[in-house]
């Protein structure tokens, strides 16, 4: 916590400067153990507003990831959620502010439910909303697993006795943990020691009071197993006694990368008692050395060894020749007498307690007088009831004399440099090491000096004994721009650097060094001297400076590359600037110009009139050496002449000026520029090309090898007529692709139909004439001009050749149109359909079109009639036979398949009847996208004969002559035993059939027509065609259900009904006898014809009904069959009078056996009270008896 504050502050302070807010927590996720106490930062920068800012704590359950459940606030009290309430006012969960822009999240119990993803918000004190307002880390909370248990004891061991504890410890934390063990001492209320412990990196570990034992492997750490740590101290110490305990930390890595101590518990402990076994103690004396010198420091250390130090009370002396130094009790406080005690005042002298058992002595400065003998003497004291010590044992180790020798310098100097011999401008740097003998507080004053060759003595560099560095008057502006340095690199050893060095700086270097030692008086005074030097030498960089401009290519083909090179000797290192410039004189001219520099620095500077060069010149320096190379691409006459290098040698002053130093100039080169040789080369070989018109015409020029890989073509097209002296040009294509028609291509209308094309492999051009014309035979042949973009991005005609013609012959395509010429015969009703099909079986090109036309020729009728046509633009047309005989509604065109053409006539009628045949014209487009026709023919003919459905009428012939009585009614059924068409419709009469006056047809009765004899009817018909009967229409109807006038007699007695499709009935009411005779039905039959008119097809008669009609006089008979109360009287009512007789009489019979069904008819079901019918019968009547039954009669 503490070291990531500082952090924080810091981006806090960057944040204010920032313009954007941003905030940030720690990372996550984190890893923290139930019951713990875990911190949670989280930072705001770049806001604006004041530096207090508020933050807001939420977080988001795994339960409901997109609720946010309230925390704690530091602006609101009311904001935590209510499971959130006691924790925050317990202060188990609180916000502690670091500082204004930063605040920590301290959860102090931490619990399960607290997993979860929280989220630091911060309330905007912004004039706009910029940047981030809240950031979340992931926080997850598990089980506290770690368990560190160990067997509680009470232990008694005696001094050098060995002690062994085990502890377990384990854990069941799924993440990736560590874990840490360690073994601690605690005596009462001291702060626990630690023995030795492992760390989770498995390092062990000892506190200074154990790590000696440890090194010597008398206190081991040892694991067990899987669980088990077991703790040995091979030798127990009565410093050892106390209670032993071993703790156990889970660390866990956090996505920061740092380790964090998730949990941490205690064993229970063991009390280890330890009894010394001895009270005895040595004394020994030590030093470094006994031989000293003046200034130096000594150290005298007294040493106590006896069994439990600390519980023990020792005193201590120190002598000097037998005379008391300082004592020192029990308390560790020296008392020294009145002579050290000065020299301790003056900080010369110290006398202190190192530990427990080491006493120290120790004199800083030593002076000639402190030669002689030292010791020290320890005095075991015991502490009485009152608290008063008592001396028992003393002892004291032998002298230890030393000798402390008179100041003497016993120093040497040795002087080095980089290098004897360098080059003008490189560094110098030369190293002065003091080796010095003795070990005194000295200091040392360095002085370099230079030696030059005129035997002149300078002052380069001073350094004092304080360590202040002056120059030399001749060197202060040099160091003033860092020229010259001078450090103390170590206490003995001093550095002088001489950067870009000069020619005047050759000679000797000297290191003058003086010891200075501190008298007691604190005054400094000369030990010794001593000096050594080095010589140096420098080369002027101008030395052999020279320039040479070389270059393997003269002469250059056109848009080739060459390079020149400005060869600079001698071969400078990179630091030593050398500008180079190349100089160019044109052909022609007699000035040089400056075409491009090289500067020292390393750039790049074009002459005024070198534009035309920048493009295409790369200008490179060596690295290895100054010389420098130009390079120059896609040459052409504007690069040829005269070049020259100037080269200059330039030196870097310590005050940052430049000095030029030499100049010079190299060689004239001249460069000549030629153009290339040409490779053309024109296929010349001859072909014959025969092709049908209105097909595409291919000439091919093909260029077999060319100059450049980059050439560009002309090609221009010429055909040559039989009648022209020359060729006539078609069309010419630039090098450029730009297109020029000719005057041919003009005046022929070429120009639409002239494809040109240059194929990808290149070299092959093409020329096609699209829709070729029989006008565009002749002899073709191509112009190939090759040229070439030069250098200076502009093209020129390089070479130019003919290639061989190609003969071009066009003609007509030759006809090969046929039709079927199959006959054929087709017989059909009225009404149906008529398929009429026309194949044709070649035709000329697959790009013509057919014109087809359908004719006919009709009976008597010589001449042909068109009926339809179809022209090749697909159009259908009638012809004057279709609009003469209704055709244009009936008519149907399809062509299912190319070459097929079939032509329906629907609906026919007889009048369509004739012999059919169709014709074809096949037209074919011309070149120039005229239709004209190629070819007809004429396919073989149909006839067709169109017929009306037979006659199929028939009407029933058998129907049986019916008797009647007056005023009864009679039917006349007419009834359609067979049709000629579902379609056709009736016309139904009814006659009456009566012969002339005097025939014997009226007379004539039903029964003695019965007894009559086949001779008589021949008779009768033989009458019958000598006289026919007379035929009274008695109704009439029409095929449209018209009726007609309904016959004089009859009317107003007539009935008509259609019973059904087939059946009519005629009603005759109220029947006299005048209506007896015979009657008959007469039924035509009509059709529809195609054009919707209706025809009469056939008509068919009925045979003759006998209708006979009684007549009724005043007899007996008819007196009671007229009276229906006389008729029931006489007829009916004896036979229910009869019945009754008859039950009453079983009744009787029965009474005994039946009694309980007196009132029960038959089966127990209750008679009927019947009424009298009305009944019109009498025995002697001709017909059955009418039963009516009216409503009511039944009960």
């Amino acid at each position: 916590m503490k070291c990531f504050l500082p952090v924080l502050s810091c981006l806090a302070v960057l944040g204010v400067a920032s313009a954007q807010r941003q905030v940030a927590v720690q990372k996550g996720p984190l890893y923290r153990t139930e019951g713990s106490h875990i911190t949670i930062w989280c930072n705001v920068s770049g806001y604006q507003g004041p530096f207090e800012q508020d933050f807001q704590w939420s977080i988001y359950l795994p339960s409901a990831p997109e609720r946010e459940v309230q925390i704690v606030s530091t602006m609101d009290p009311s904001f935590p959620y209510a499971i959130y309430t006691q924790r925050v006012r317990s202060k188990k969960i609180f916000l502690e502010k670091a500082q204004g822009n930063l605040a920590l999240l301290h959860i102090t119990d931490l619990q399960a439910r607290d997993t979860g993803k929280y989220e630091c918000y911060t309330p905007s004190t912004d004039d706009r909303f910029f940047g981030t307002y809240s950031a979340k880390m992931n926080l997850v909370v598990i089980p506290d697993t770690l368990q560190t248990t160990a067997v509680p004891q009470t232990l008694h061991k005696v001094e050098q006795d060995p002690l062994e504890l085990t502890c377990d410890v384990a854990t069941e934390t799924v993440q990736h943990s560590h874990l840490s063990v360690a073994w601690l001492r605690q005596r009462g209320g001291e702060k626990p020691v630690e023995v030795i412990s492992l760390s989770r990196d498995f390092v062990l570990h000892s506190s200074s009071e154990y790590a000696q034992r440890q090194s010597l492997g008398e206190v081991r750490l040892d694991k067990l197993g899987r669980t088990t740590f077991r703790l040995t101290i091979f030798h127990l110490q009565p410093s050892d006694q106390g209670e032993f305990y071993c703790e156990a930390a889970e660390w866990i890595q956090d996505p920061d990368g740092s380790w964090y101590a998730m949990t941490r518990k205690r064993s229970e402990g063991a009390v280890v008692n330890v009894e010394p076994t001895d009270k005895e103690f040595t004394v020994r004396l030590e030093t470094d050395k006994r031989l000293h010198t003046v200034g130096e420091p000594v150290e005298f250390r007294c040493i106590l060894e006896a069994q439990n130090i600390p519980d023990r009370y020792f005193a201590v002396s120190w002598a000097f020749n037998s005379s008391l130094i300082a004592t020192m009790g029990p308390n560790a406080v020296p008392v020294l007498n009145s002579e050290f005690a000065h020299r301790e005042a003056k900080g010369q002298l110290k006398v202190s307690k190192e530990s427990d058992g080491v006493f120290v002595l120790k004199i800083y400065h030593l002076l000639q007088e402190d030669s002689g003998k030292y010791n020290c003497r320890v005095t075991e004291r015991e502490k009485t009831v009152t608290g008063e010590f008592v001396d028992k044992e003393s002892k004291r180790p032998k002298n230890i004399p030393i000798i402390v020798l008179p100041l003497k310098s016993s120093i040497s100097v040795e002087v080095a440099s980089n290098a004897s011999v360098i080059l003008e401008g490189e560094d110098l740097r030369f190293s002065c090491s003091i080796r010095s003998v003795s070990r005194l507080p000295s200091r040392f004053s360095v002085v370099w000096q230079l030696l030059d060759r005129q035997n002149r003595r300078s002052n380069v560099m001073l350094l004092d004994r304080d360590g202040t560095v002056q120059p030399g008057s001749s060197y202060w502006e040099r160091s003033s721009f860092g020229g010259i340095q001078m450090e103390q690199v170590q206490p003995n050893s001093f550095s002088l650097g001489i950067f870009n060095s000069r020619k005047e700086d050759e000679g000797q270097y000297e290191c003058h060094v003086t010891e200075w030692v501190r008298a007691e008086d604190g005054l400094w005074q000369i030990v010794g001297e001593r000096q050594a030097s080095t010589h140096i030498s420098i080369t002027a960089l101008e030395t052999g400076f020279a320039v040479t401009a070389i270059s393997r290519t003269p002469g250059v083909t056109y848009s080739d590359s060459f390079d020149l090179q400005c060869i600079i000797k001698p071969h400078y290192p990179s630091r030593v600037p050398v500008s180079v410039t190349w100089r160019f004189q044109p052909v022609g001219t007699v000035e040089f110009h400056d075409l491009v520099t090289f500067t020292r620095d390393g750039g790049v500077q074009w002459g005024d009139r070198s534009s035309s060069f920048r493009t295409r010149t790369a200008i490179e320096k060596s690295e290895s050496s100054n010389n420098v190379r130009l390079s120059i691409s896609r040459a052409s006459d504007t690069e040829a002449g005269k070049y020259q290098c100037v080269a200059e040698l330039w030196r870097k002053n310590y005050n940052n000026t430049w000095t030029r130093l030499a100049e010079r100039t190299s060689n004239l080169l001249e460069i000549r520029v030629l153009q290339p040789v040409t490779k053309l080369q024109v296929s010349k070989s001859k072909r014959t090309l025969t092709l049908v018109e209105n097909g595409p015409v291919q000439l091919n020029c093909s260029v077999k090898s060319q100059t450049s890989p980059n050439s560009h073509f002309a090609v221009l097209w010429y055909v040559h007529k039989p009648s022209d002296a020359d060729g006539k040009l078609i069309l010419k294509t630039t090098h450029n692709s730009a297109f020029e028609y000719g005057t041919y291509a003009e005046e022929e209308g070429l120009r639409p139909r002239l494809q040109f094309e240059r194929h990808v492999a290149g070299g092959l051009f093409s020329l096609t004439v699209q829709r070729a014309e029989v006008s565009d035979s002749g002899s073709y042949y191509c112009h190939v001009e090759e040229w070439l973009l030069s250098p200076n991005y502009a093209w020129y005609k390089l070479a130019e050749e003919v290639s061989g013609r190609t003969e071009v012959t066009v003609k007509q395509p030759d006809s090969r149109l046929k039709l079927s010429q199959a006959q054929g015969n087709l017989s059909v009703l009225e009404t149906r359909q008529v398929q009429l099909e026309c194949v044709v079986l070649n035709r000329t090109s697959a790009a013509s079109q057919l014109a087809v036309e359908w004719f006919v020729w009709k009976p008597n009728h010589p001449e042909r009639e068109a009926v339809a046509r179809l022209s090749r633009e697909a159009t259908f047309h009638y012809g004057e036979q279709a609009a003469r005989n209704n055709l244009e509604g009936r008519l149907h065109l399809e062509s299912p398949s190319p070459g097929v053409y079939r032509l329906f006539i629907q609906n026919v009628a007889v009048q369509d009847s004739g012999t059919y045949s169709c014709h074809v014209e096949e037209w074919l487009p011309s070149p120039s996208g005229v239709w004209y026709k190629r070819a007809e023919d004429t396919a073989g003919q149909t006839a067709v004969t169109v017929m009306r459905p037979d006659a199929a009428l028939q009407v029933d012939t058998v129907v049986p002559n019916v008797t009647v009585s007056e005023k009864a009614a009679f039917q006349l059924d007419c009834s359609i035993v067979s049709r000629s068409s579902q379609d056709s419709r009736f016309a139904v009469a009814w006659y009456s059939l009566r012969t002339k006056a005097g025939g014997k047809r009226d007379s004539i009765g039903l029964g003695e027509e019965e007894e009559g004899t086949e001779e008589e009817e021949e008779e009768e018909e033989e009458e019958e065609e000598e006289d026919p009967a007379e035929r009274t229409v008695l109704l009439s109807v029409g095929p449209d259900a018209v009726f007609g006038p309904e016959g004089g007699p009859w009317e107003g007695r007539l009935r008509f009904q259609r019973l059904s499709p087939l059946l009519y009935r005629l009603t005759v009411l109220q029947a006299s006898p005048h209506d007896t005779g015979n009657y008959s039905c007469h039924v035509e039959e009509w059709l529809p014809s195609p054009q919707k008119e209706w025809y009469r097809l056939t008509e068919e008669e009925s045979a003759p009904i006998g209708i006979r009609v009684l007549d009724t006089s005043s007899t007996l008979q008819s007196l009671i069959c007229s009276n229906d109360a006389l008729f029931y009287f006489v007829f009916f009512y004896p036979f229910p009078i009869f019945g009754i007789l008859i039950i009453t009489i079983l009744l009787v019979r029965f009474k005994s056996r039946h009694s309980s069904k007196n009132s029960d008819g038959k089966n127990g079901v209750p008679l009927l009270w019947i009424k009298e019918p009305h009944l019109n019968y009498s025995p002697t009547c001709l017909e059955p008896p009418v039963l009516s039954i009216h409503p009511g009669a039944i009960d």
